[in-house]
């Protein structure tokens, strides 16, 4: 990897305002071909997307879930469907590809949880095997100013353990 690429990842970030400007198709389609083609378990792809535009459908998906304003604000979602056998780890790594693939064509994005996965479901039809806990929103950054309270990281030593889980890592 080269080191551009490598500092992508790690400057990735969710963004949580978005300009008027509609999603451009084709990076909608790039996206959309990403994710795809992201590793599941056992090559199944249990996965499906609902890709919603519709204002009042956005509005109705965003209510089914906590802090979910990006949703409202974005002008697209993407909303990641669990067929039947789908791992939500197999969910975590489509949305990660979907975040990392956006970014690589200049969409922003943040991912949103709908707690109210039930109610998701009637409102984009779901038959009752499937289920929608996830969603991406997508758009294109607007200007922000001033940093988030949330940025940074911790450090290493608070998150990383060595061949077993010591609860006072980086505590010392």
């Amino acid at each position: 990897m080269d080191d551009a690429s490598y500092r992508r990842i790690l400057s990735l970030r969710a963004v949580r305002h978005f300009t008027d400007r509609p999603l451009d198709p084709q990076h909608l389609e790039m996206i959309l071909e990403a994710a795809r083609w992201t590793g599941s378990a056992k090559n199944r792809q249990d996965w499906s997307f609902v890709v919603v535009d519709d204002p009042q459908v956005k509005a109705a998906v965003a209510a089914t879930g906590d802090f979910t304003d990006p949703l409202r604000r974005a002008p697209v979602a993407i909303l990641i469907v669990e067929e039947p056998g789908g791992y939500e780890f197999d969910s975590g790594r489509l949305a990660q590809n979907i975040m990392l693939a956006a970014d690589a064509v200049g969409v922003a994005t943040c991912p949103v949880t709908l707690h109210r996965h039930h109610d998701t479901a009637t409102v984009v039809g779901l038959p009752e095997d499937r289920r929608c806990r996830f969603a991406i929103a997508l758009g294109y950054a607007a200007a922000r100013s001033g940093r988030s309270p949330y940025g940074g990281r911790k450090p290493p030593a608070q998150l990383i353990h060595r061949n077993r889980y010591r609860p006072s890592a980086g505590t010392e």
